[in-house]
């Protein structure tokens, strides 16, 4: 058996999970199946890599000095595949838009604009729940932009790698069922809703806390919360299931209704992420003014938000002048960290 990158990989991971439980679980693996390929692996290196005792696993002195080897090797590799796939991007004739994103009603949007302004250049997207993921395969070359909210202030993922532009932000609204008792309310206190149930889509941040603490707050815990995709919370909420939570921009649904909630407990910013030493830099700026536009048009289509805009709530001063403004606080707001958001 020759020796492979993906072995180095398991000897890195056996390492670092301190036991074989451990690291099978962590590579996905069957404890026996990863006992059998670490026994090949050693009969490939000539000798035992780690000492298995009670409490977990050990490197001998051979470990040790493969260990230290798959430390230097796994990282150069990795940063030879970054480098590679900026330089085959490079090489193309029309700029290609790799999008990536989370839910949203900005990626339809931005993909018709970017559709319309280069003829014939590829645009191609990909979704996940993820932030995180979506900015680790911009950082990596796999995607050229990265189309993801955060919740509040929160900074946004691979700040050190990747280049991040606020495109907009938005207070976070509730959806109810077009019969609920306060459907027909101009804004709704979030202790009304104690008593519901609630729905929301995933993410990798921690906007479930900063809901829960905004609950809090208002004096109640939610007694339960329906994670699911975009499509199952609105049914839930049409069929009266749960109320769900959505950016202030989500489209007119049959059924259902959006309202804002009083004192705007919770806020989501639209971020555009990119490498700077990517080919996707040099029309970075076009891309940010586009997500700009697919905000406005999308904020212009709930007339919800745009009562919400026409209140009290003015912009603050300074608020970027294309970005939906910020509105002016009324109670303490959550600036934590992000997750998704219908």
């Amino acid at each position: 058996m020759d020796l492979e990158l993906r072995h180095l990989k398991t000897i890195r991971a056996i390492a670092d999970a301190g036991s074989l439980t451990k690291a099978a679980s962590l590579l996905g693996l069957a404890q026996p199946a990863l006992s059998a390929q670490l026994k090949r692996i050693e009969r490939t290196l000539g000798g035992q890599l780690f000492e298995r005792g009670r409490y977990g696993v050990r490197t001998t002195p051979l470990g040790q000095l493969v260990l230290g080897r798959a430390r230097v090797v796994l990282p150069a590799v990795h940063q030879l595949q970054e480098e590679a796939l900026r330089f085959a991007r490079c090489q193309e004739q029309l700029p290609g838009f790799r999008v990536g994103a989370t839910h949203g009603p900005l990626l339809g949007g931005l993909v018709d604009r970017l559709a319309a302004a280069y003829p014939g250049a590829p645009v191609t997207t990909r979704m996940s729940w993820s932030e995180r993921q979506i900015a680790a395969s911009v950082a990596d070359g796999r995607l050229d932009y990265a189309l993801i909210g955060t919740c509040g202030e929160s900074p946004p993922p691979e700040p050190d790698r990747l280049t991040w532009r606020e495109v907009a932000r938005d207070p976070i609204f509730v959806m109810l069922a077009h019969d609920h008792p306060l459907a027909g309310a101009p804004e709704i206190e979030l202790a009304e809703l104690a008593g519901a149930s609630w729905t929301d889509v995933p993410g990798d941040g921690c906007f479930a806390d900063c809901f829960a603490a905004a609950c809090a707050r208002a004096g109640f815990a939610p007694s339960r919360v329906y994670e699911t995709d975009t499509a199952s919370c609105v049914h839930l909420v049409q069929v009266g299931r749960a109320v769900g939570l959505c950016r202030a921009t989500f489209p007119p649904t049959p059924g259902m209704v959006t309202r804002p909630l009083a004192g705007t407990p919770l806020t989501w910013r639209h971020l555009v992420g990119w490498h700077p030493g990517a080919l996707a830099a040099d029309t970075a700026t076009a891309v940010v003014g586009h997500v700009r536009a697919a905000h406005t048009e999308a904020a212009a289509r709930s007339d919800s938000y745009a009562r919400w805009l026409g209140t009290d709530r003015a912009p603050q001063a300074g608020a970027p002048a294309t970005a939906v403004p910020r509105p002016a606080p009324r109670s303490r707001g959550f600036h934590n960290a992000g997750q998704g958001v219908n």
